[in-house]
């Protein structure tokens, strides 16, 4: 019985440790999923965004940049078209995330959260859309690409909405297990 219960202790301290590595993990997961009910208009917020920012904030600039580039390369891998990539705006996202520093007023906190998210939501987003424009421009006009704004601003949206809920959650989590990658 003693070691059972000892098992079930390294095994809790494990999980307590290691939340960051395992919500992590959960980002492509969520990414793949594309829950339609938290959704709007077809769009989702930028998931990997949520996890970069309290991470980020806790681990510094230099980390964020470090995991932006490897959520880059995880989400590139995963969609199947390899033309066009997220990472220079992960990575950006997370450097800058890393220069925000934490707030003692929960309140102001958690609107700067979805405010933050929603800017770097635009930025991965508008990186996006300039490999798409600088990529295809030749071929079409520019008229086709109004949709793209429209999928963009949506997704800032969304982004600064989830943002406070999530990216709070995600911090107390994050430091409560009070170690550093």
């Amino acid at each position: 019985m003693g070691t059972n219960f000892k098992s079930e202790n390294s095994m809790n301290q494990f999980f307590t440790k290691n939340f960051s590595i395992i919500f992590f993990i959960f980002v492509p997961i969520i990414f793949l999923w594309h829950p339609n009910w938290l959704g709007f208009l077809g769009v989702q917020p930028y998931w990997p965004l949520f996890w970069l920012l309290p991470w980020s904030m806790i681990n510094g600039s230099i980390h964020g940049l470090i995991f932006g580039l490897f959520l880059g390369l995880i989400l590139d891998s995963l969609t199947m078209d390899n033309t066009f990539t997220q990472i220079p705006g992960l990575m950006l996202c997370g450097f800058w995330f890393g220069k925000v520093q934490l707030h003692s007023n929960i309140l102001v906190g958690h609107f700067r959260y979805g405010l933050i998210c929603s800017f770097g939501s635009f930025l991965c987003g508008i990186f996006y859309f300039s490999q798409i424009v600088l990529n295809s421009f030749s071929d079409t006009t520019l008229v086709l690409f109004i949709p793209s704004v429209h999928n963009i601003l949506a997704e800032v949206f969304l982004t600064g909405f989830f943002a406070p809920l999530i990216c709070s959650q995600l911090l107390k989590i994050f430091r409560s297990s009070g170690r550093k990658l």
